[in-house]
């Protein structure tokens, strides 16, 4: 069921009022057609947003361009963001299009903006302030109509902070912000997330609908999710295949999802004085390793996580 009955948002499933407040301010930044900052952690959605913003736009019927700034290669990401001239560089053979104008009258989101590097920052942000970009190789600028929807899932007023992300940059796109909710800020959602991600493996593997039962679905609503609905989505991926058409009980759910119901019994109590989380963290992830000879399978179940949710934790800690 879309968060509400009277939106247009129909592909993002919830009504948990924490949604439903986003999906309100997104109905009328869509309208409005202004740029647009989704923040939010690894996979809460912020892809499927943009997705429903520009479908609610009048650019609706326009490209739609996806851009991960974070796969961009440093040596070319200029001439795939704003394209080429014949001769530009070696290799460049033909006159090409950049994203930017593949996205004109559009929408072009740029994920993981955060990784986009300072100096291509500068040149974006001429293009956000006036619509002008300069193709390289070329001595003259082109207006290009274009809508931007960025989003990230670092926190860019620390980046601006230690120098990494513009000030400037960061007010031009952030003229909406959004801040979408983890899975675990709304886990009312989670019993209709998880019947839409059945029948979707179901549908895709031509084989029968499954379905959790009641003491399933409590586990999975007091679990911490640190993959979001990613991490969901995987967990019903993964039932499906291996249980088709069956009544899923506690038993059959991934280990990760059952140790954390004991890690949340646990009686752990925190000292007076505090910790510092982000170094308790990085360190039970070093034990967990080095208890596991390096095994990240085993490691991640030393945790009680599941081995995307450890892999996680190891790429967000540079381990």
């Amino acid at each position: 069921m879309p968060a509400s009955s009277d939106n247009n948002f129909a592909a993002i499933i919830g009504r948990s009022p924490a949604l439903e407040s986003i999906i309100r301010t997104a109905q009328i930044a869509a309208a409005a057609d202004v740029h647009i900052l989704i923040e939010g952690e690894t996979g809460t959605g912020k892809e499927l947003m943009a997705q429903a913003l520009q479908q609610n736009s009048k650019r609706a019927q326009q490209p739609f361009v996806t851009i991960n700034c974070a796969a961009l290669p440093a040596e070319l990401v200029e001439s795939l963001l704003f394209g080429h001239e014949r001769g530009a560089f070696t290799g460049a053979d033909e006159r090409k299009d950049g994203y930017v104008q593949k996205a004109r009258g559009g929408t072009l989101f740029l994920d993981e903006i955060g990784e986009l590097p300072l100096n291509l920052q500068a040149k974006l942000l001429r293009f956000v302030e006036n619509g002008e970009c300069q193709r390289v190789g070329s001595a003259q600028p082109e207006i290009v109509d274009v809508r931007i929807i960025a989003a990230t899932n670092h926190n860019l007023l620390r980046l601006m902070d230690e120098g990494k992300f513009r000030q400037d940059l960061f007010y031009r796109l952030s003229v909406v912000s959004l801040r979408l909710p983890n899975l675990k800020q709304r886990s009312q959602d989670i019993p209709e997330l998880a019947k839409h991600f059945l029948q979707q493996a179901a549908q895709r593997n031509n084989t029968p609908v499954c379905s959790f039962d009641q003491a399933a679905l409590n586990l999975l609503k007091h679990y911490s999710w640190p993959g979001n609905i990613r991490e969901l989505k995987n967990v019903c991926e993964h039932v499906s295949a291996m249980l088709p058409g069956e009544m899923i009980n506690k038993d059959n759910l991934p280990l990760g999802i059952l140790q954390n119901k004991a890690l949340n019994h646990c009686g752990y109590t925190l000292p007076e004085h505090g910790i510092n989380l982000e170094s308790l963290e990085i360190d039970m992830l070093k034990q967990a390793l080095s208890h596991s000879n390096g095994n990240k399978s085993k490691a991640a179940r030393l945790l009680g996580l599941s081995r995307d949710a450890f892999l996680y934790r190891l790429k967000k800690h540079k381990l």
